[in-house]
Parts: C-alpha cells; sequence; structure tokens
C-alpha cells in the first residue's frame, strides 16, 4: 500500500492529460489518424527509450529473459494508437474514447483470467454484457441514422484498441513483477512499440509538417499526453494492477466526452445517447467492484480495486 495514494494521483493526472488527444487531433485535420497516432505513441515511445537508457542497461538480463512479454508490449503499443485514432476518426472523438477505454479492463479482467489464472466474477461478467449493449446501440444508432456504417467499424477499432491497451498495461506490469525496474520496463515496452510505429510514421506523416498548426498538434500529443502521460503511468502501475489502473483511467473517456461536445460540437442521437450512458454505467460499475478473484481463494484482489 506505500505511495498508493500518489500511484493513484499520477494515474488520475494521466487519464485527465489522455482525454485531451481526441479533441487536439481534430485541430490537424489533413492528419490521418495513422499519422496521428504514429507521432504521438511512436515520439512519445522512443522519449522512453530515451531517457530509460541507464535502467534499461542494468536491466538488460531481466529483459532478456523476459523477451516474449516486451514483445508482445511492444507490439500492443503499436497498434493501439492505430486502432485509437482510427476508432475516433470513424465514430467520434466520444464514442471512439469510450469504447476503447471501456473495453480495456475487460480485456485486462480476460487477460489476467487466461493468463494469470485469476477468476472472473459475476459483476465482471454483468459489467461485459452491459458494455456489450451499450456498444450494439451505438452502432445501431449509427446504422438507423442512414450514414455508411463507419460507427460500427470505429466500434470494432475502439475492441482493439481495448485490447492493445490492456495488453501493454498487462505487460509492463509482469515485467515489474519479475523484479525489472518500472523505468526499464516502460522503456522496453514503449521503446520497442515507438520503433515499431517509425515506419508508419515516415509513410503517413508528411501533412503533420505541412503547416504549423499540424506540426503544434503532434508536437504536444507526442510530448505531453504521451510522453508526461506514460511517464506517469509507469509510475502508477509500479504500485497497482494494470486492472485497476485501467480502471482509474476510465476518467479518460469523461473527459473526451465533454471535450467533444463542447469544443468539437459533436452530438448523439436518441439510441446513441443510450449506449453511452450504458458504457458509462460499465464505467462505473468497473470502479466500484473488483474485476477478478484470487483462484486459490476465491477472495478479490486487493489491486483490483480503486
Amino acid at each position: 500500500m506505500n505511495g498508493r495514494p500518489a500511484a493513484i494521483g499520477a494515474l488520475v493526472l494521466t487519464s485527465i492529460l489522455w482525454g485531451t488527444t481526441g479533441t487536439a487531433a481534430t485541430f490537424a485535420p489533413d492528419a490521418g489518424p495513422l499519422a496521428i497516432g504514429a507521432a504521438a505513441l511512436g515520439i512519445g515511445g522512443l522519449l522512453q527509450a530515451a531517457i530509460a537508457v541507464p535502467a534499461l542497461r542494468r536491466g538488460r538480463a531481466s529483459l532478456r529473459a523476459s523477451g516474449r512479454i516486451v514483445a508482445v508490449g511492444g507490439l500492443a503499443v503499436a497498434v493501439y494508437p492505430l486502432a485509437f485514432y482510427s476508432s475516433m476518426h470513424l465514430a467520434g472523438v466520444a464514442i471512439g474514447t469510450t469504447v476503447s477505454l471501456a473495453s480495456a479492463p475487460l480485456a485486462a479482467g480476460a487477460l489476467e483470467r487466461a493468463v494469470d489464472g485469476t477468476r472472473l466474477t459475476r459483476a465482471w461478467l454483468v459489467a461485459a454484457a452491459v458494455g456489450a449493449v451499450g456498444a450494439g446501440l451505438l452502432s445501431a444508432s449509427d446504422v438507423h441514422g442512414g450514414s455508411d456504417g463507419s460507427t460500427l467499424w470505429g466500434i470494432l477499432l475502439g475492441l482493439v484498441a481495448g485490447c492493445t491497451y490492456a495488453t501493454y498495461s498487462w505487460a509492463a506490469r509482469r515485467l515489474m513483477q519479475a523484479g525489472t525496474p518500472r523505468a526499464a520496463s516502460m522503456g522496453a515496452v514503449f521503446g520497442l512499440g515507438g520503433l515499431l510505429l517509425v515506419p508508419v510514421l515516415l509513410v503517413t506523416g508528411a501533412p503533420l509538417v505541412a503547416t504549423q498548426a499540424a506540426f503544434a498538434v503532434a508536437a504536444y500529443m507526442a510530448l505531453v499526453p504521451m510522453f508526461v502521460g506514460y511517464v506517469l503511468f509507469g509510475f502508477g502501475l509500479a504500485k497497482v494492477g494494470a486492472s485497476t489502473a485501467t480502471t482509474i483511467t476510465l476518467l479518460e473517456p469523461a473527459v473526451a466526452a465533454v471535450l467533444a461536445f463542447v469544443v468539437v460540437g459533436e452530438r448523439l442521437g436518441p439510441l446513441g445517447w443510450l449506449g453511452l450512458a450504458l458504457i458509462a454505467m460499465v464505467l462505473v460499475m468497473l470502479a466500484v467492484a473488483p474485476g477478478t478473484t484470487d483462484v486459490e481463494t476465491g477472495e478479490p484482489e486487493l489491486e483490483s480495486r480503486l
């Protein structure tokens, strides 16, 4: 429990910073979601690795021993921003962010069940069912509205984003539990992810340097939400479990939704509002109830609570 309040505070601040990314991306309309995602987490990931060089050297033996976990985490880091920003591009900032972040703790619980042997609680199963209904209503809102179905694709990409977010959170946490220092764990996972995103940035990133506004957006997202945000996230993740960290960062969609409605001017139909309300209910359910239980004792994990 030592340092837990500071860890939770760091994760809350991380959520606020991350919640600004979708709205910030709208100020660079000529840059596609792949370019935005590659710049944000590609540059941010390489910066994470750069500041962690001494720790990476000290932890190279443990990182080499956990090479598969590093590879899985790095691949998840590379896929996450491409799916996340594409989700917001297709479905809107509010829907894309909410689906991505609401699915992350559900995916984290499923991952912990499959890999770590934890058992899912009834509250987690109910939250998953409610979330599925909410996502369906968001998609139905798009279909009944007569659009081209982009919201459905945005929701699916949001689910991919949620799964990859949970995966790299789990990987970084597993490295720390294996004795790898926090800075080395985050530097290795995010550095590898950043390297994998460099080719995407080289192919798609020209619009980001075409105007001062686009360059400012890319610089802000890489340095503030991604670099500073993930430094804070790594600090918090070292003190709490992946399921707890992903649950705390559910504050992000609330920030993103407010900015989407106030700044971007997004609107939803009745079914969309109902679906969004159900997903918000999932966030509350996951925040107040433990997501997994220990297989041996059957007792809720302390780290799965706020």
